[in-house]
């Protein structure tokens, strides 16, 4: 499939051979372009023949000299020069069947694209896959991929994802790691459907095909209060994810003992929901799953100590404000006391924010709307609000329910601060004011 090139920039490579926006881009180095990873994986090359159908619809190939990985300078109409795929699935445990109606268009989008996996680490089924893209994910060695399994057994796979080929796609998998590529696994766990024996199951499978798999997390289904005609679910019981920690550790710790890396990880929500201690820092080892939620907590934790013990600098005035998930919240009380200790002269505040636009269940900082943090947070005396970034989406100033930064500064008359979500040493700069520590919404 040939794609329009919407513009070139000026002095580019691409310019220099009078390549023009409005030209169709149609192979590179005889090798046809269909889309981001076609034309990614045939650029870095320093000699280049570009084939393209101009504007006026003759072909013309050109020989392009450039710097090893130099940009073409060829912009397209979106990032994936293709349109995104959409989810073949309907998940029992999928979170966009559970939000409310009347919220934007682009959250109800569901994405199971392969090449967002590899841009942006998105997590995929692979029932999206046909047999070409195996083969030219094979071929151009594209890794990691990022996996979401949910459970080994195929008839499970089947039943739990309501597609009839989510089994057969398994097979994917064992061709990925039969060519060496990296994978990274996720594991949405359902109680009653594939916990206990399965995920056993699921964990024994994912350890044969090591060391191609890399990390497996697993973390608890997410149930919101929008659930009206939907497969019926409950949440785990703390006893039941205290079962998941203990089978994920006993895993993981055989894992360690064979290969050296413990592969397999129960995210923090688990520990938090079971009342258990989370692990120290050293668990993790290089944290392969933090978008999965599995070590943010004992990273943020490490990091945070470690700028304490070397700052020297004075605490700014004012009130301070971090307001979070309910999960998140007692932890990060934690480190304000300890920088407290340091200076008695901090006035600094965590304030759990209760998840009524969700329901009560949703507990995690990244789905906290602007809505609640107005409600939740008037009339709490503060001179600067902290929030993780996480709370914003895509469209970057906006919360879940469309609410924007401007509109929570305006309702509660504060300059709003966003900080990443297991950067400790940026969380004491905020909190002190230190210079290089503040980045504005």
């Amino acid at each position: 499939m040939a794609v329009v090139i919407q513009n070139v920039e000026a002095k580019s490579p691409a310019a220099r051979v009078r390549i023009q926006a409005g030209d169709t881009l149609l192979t590179i180095n005889g090798r046809d372009i269909r889309d981001v990873l076609d034309y990614r994986f045939f650029i870095p090359d320093q000699k280049l023949s570009v084939t393209v159908k101009t504007v006026k619809g003759k072909e013309r190939t050109v020989r392009i000299r450039k710097q090893p990985y130099q940009e073409l300078g060829m912009g397209f109409d979106t990032y994936l020069m293709d349109k995104q795929r959409s989810c073949r699935n309907n998940c029992v445990f999928c979170f966009i069947d559970q939000l409310p109606e009347g919220m934007r268009k682009s959250l109800y989008f569901k994405d199971d694209d392969s090449r967002l996996s590899f841009l942006f680490g998105n997590y995929i089924t692979l029932t999206n896959l046909t047999d070409r893209d195996v083969e030219r994910i094979i071929e151009m060695h594209i890794s990691p991929i990022n996996v979401s399994v949910h459970t080994t057994n195929p008839e499970l796979r089947c039943r739990m994802m309501n597609n009839r080929f989510a089994g057969d796609a398994l097979a994917h998998l064992r061709r990925f790691a039969e060519a060496g590529l990296a994978i990274n696994c996720q594991l949405v766990l359902v109680p009653g459907y594939n916990d206990g024996e399965e995920l056993i199951r699921s964990m024994t499978d994912l350890a044969a095909l090591s060391p191609a798999v890399r990390s497996v997390a697993a973390v608890p289904v997410g149930l919101t209060r929008h659930r009206e005609g939907l497969t019926p679910l409950r949440p785990f019981t703390p006893e039941e994810c205290a079962a998941v920690i203990r089978q994920m550790t006993e895993m993981g710790d055989r894992m360690l003992e064979q290969t050296g890396s413990r592969v397999f990880y129960p995210s923090d929500e688990w520990y938090i929901k079971a009342g258990l201690p989370i692990p120290g820092d050293g668990f993790y080892e290089d944290y392969p799953q933090l978008e999965n939620g599995v070590g943010m907590i004992a990273l943020l934790r490490a990091e945070f100590e470690a700028a304490l013990a070397a700052c020297e600098s004075k605490v700014a005035p004012g009130r301070v404000v971090i307001a979070t998930g309910v999960d998140a919240a007692p932890y990060l009380r934690e480190l304000v006391a300890l920088a407290a200790d340091k200076w008695p002269t901090l006035q600094a505040q965590v304030v759990p924010v209760r998840n009524d636009f969700f329901g009560e269940t949703i507990t995690v900082s990244g789905l906290v709307t602007g809505g609640d943090l107005i409600r939740q947070l008037s009339g709490v005396p503060m001179d600067r609000l902290l929030l993780p970034i996480n709370m914003l989406r895509q469209e970057g100033d906006l919360f879940l329910d469309d609410v924007s930064v401007a509109q929570v500064e305006a309702a509660l008359g504060v300059p709003v601060e966003f900080l990443p979500e297991t950067d400790g040493a940026a969380l004491l700069a905020a909190l002190i004011m230190e210079k290089g520590g503040i980045a504005n919404g």
